[in-house]
């Protein structure tokens, strides 16, 4: 039986996969998506459907489809999406992402979210455990392979957003501006104003024109190591 924790007060209960956790990745990507005129939105390997379940809390107006390749990740979506009566603007599907040409019409979706597993199998190591491996390493699915997805299931004009790694910030907005979707704004995520980034948050526009705005760093601890003013409020801790 899952265990239904409340994610912030009087806020949305949410269930956890083992190898796919509520994590800050999920969590400061979800805040970084603008949802300004957006109406249809699709998370690549949604995992248990925590991103699904954020937006779809800041967004009356949004319907939430999550594609997520592990069945029991999927099922788990579901049970979270129905605990939060939220069945009626969400669809949790099972398939591969690759495959995305089979599963929807060319440019379903208003914004197209993802976060990645972030290290190429040829690069650095994977774990041995096959839940873990797959989750943090490219095994099933590249960042072309998601750039090649958001590019066909995005409309023009519209939006994708992922979180990344800073040190392949290079070929992600090559593999990005190869399939249409320019960079158009640019965030960095630090521990703390001294620390080099650990993550990037990045969004682009299909078919958009060139210009990128690089927004000021997101950092979420303080000198003396309390979470920052941002960060409470996009924990909802304040």
């Amino acid at each position: 039986m899952p265990e239904f924790t409340t994610l912030w007060e009087n806020g949305p209960v949410f269930a956890q996969a083992e190898h796919f956790r509520l994590s800050t990745d999920c969590v400061l990507l979800a805040d970084f998506v603008n949802l300004s005129g957006v109406r249809r939105g699709i998370d690549l390997g949604c995992a248990s459907g925590a991103i699904a379940l954020l937006l779809l809390c800041r967004s009356e107006r949004l319907h939430m489809t999550g594609l997520e390749i592990v069945a029991d990740a999927v099922a788990l979506a579901r049970e979270n999406m129905e605990r939060n009566g939220l069945t009626e603007r969400s669809r949790m599907l099972w398939g591969d992402i690759r495959r995305y040409r089979e599963l929807f019409p060319s440019g379903s979706f208003d914004l197209v979210v993802a976060n990645p597993p972030y290290f190429p199998v040829e690069r650095g190591f994977l774990s041995p455990e096959e839940g873990r491996r797959n989750a943090r390493g490219e095994t099933q699915c590249t960042l072309e392979d998601i750039c090649d997805a958001a590019a066909f299931l995005c409309r023009t004009g519209g939006s994708f957003c992922l979180v990344h790694k800073p040190e392949r910030l290079s070929e992600l907005f090559c593999a990005m501006t190869a399939r249409g979707l320019e960079p158009k704004r640019l965030r960095l995520v630090c521990h703390r104003a001294d620390s080099a980034p650990s993550l990037v948050l990045v969004e682009g526009r299909r078919g958009g024109k060139p210009g990128l705005k690089v927004l000021p760093a997101l950092l979420l601890r303080n000198p003396d190591g309390s979470e920052t003013e941002e960060a409470l409020l996009i924990y909802h801790r304040k």
